[in-house]
């Protein structure tokens, strides 16, 4: 059992945390076994993101003060933090699809660029494509004019070429 001086320190460093993160995932879980676990904590490290099971006493103790203090407070059962100072789309996916595989594990409510979100707009998040896929589209986008002229100052030339090879075959330009 840990100290009262460990719970403070593990409270400091936890505040100072949740003053910076932008980003914070509030979830539940029931029975998770230790592989389950193992795989969770893989998906979110793999996402970019951070994942701790914390006390709901000392969460709400850390949070104050906090953007993240409005859905630290009053929570009940067994709780944990996913969080990220990167992509929250990404561990909103990972922590997503790790819920549709274990029913036990539930959103509660989350930090989102510092605005509180229900657990199903983290839903509809996890359904937004990742800003690595948004950054391709755009960069797609950009791009898809200026190769459709290529294309097209390029079709002339060769359009041309053809036609005069076809002339050439046939003998027009015969004197």
């Amino acid at each position: 059992m840990k100290t009262r001086e460990e719970k403070k320190r593990e409270v400091e460093a936890l505040h100072k945390v949740l003053e910076t993160m932008p980003n914070v995932f509030v979830t539940g879980f029931e029975k998770i076994a230790v592989e389950e676990d193992f795989q969770l904590r893989k998906a979110v490290r793999e996402a970019g993101g951070t994942y701790r099971v914390i006390k709901n006493r000392l969460a709400a103790n850390a949070a104050k003060g906090t953007p993240v203090e409005q859905v630290l407070t009053g929570l009940v059962g067994m709780t944990s933090l996913a969080y990220t100072d990167k992509d929250p789309v990404a561990l909103a996916k990972a922590l997503k699809n790790y819920a549709r595989e274990h029913p036990t594990f539930t959103f509660k409510a989350g930090v989102v660029e510092g605005r509180v979100v229900e657990a199903s707009e983290i839903d509809q998040l996890a359904e937004m494509p990742s800003r690595d896929e948004m950054f391709a589209r755009l960069l797609f986008l950009i791009q898809a004019p200026a190769t459709h002229l290529a294309r097209a100052i390029s079709g002339v030339g060769r359009n041309l070429a053809v036609v005069l090879d076809q002339a050439s075959k046939e003998g027009k330009f015969a004197s």
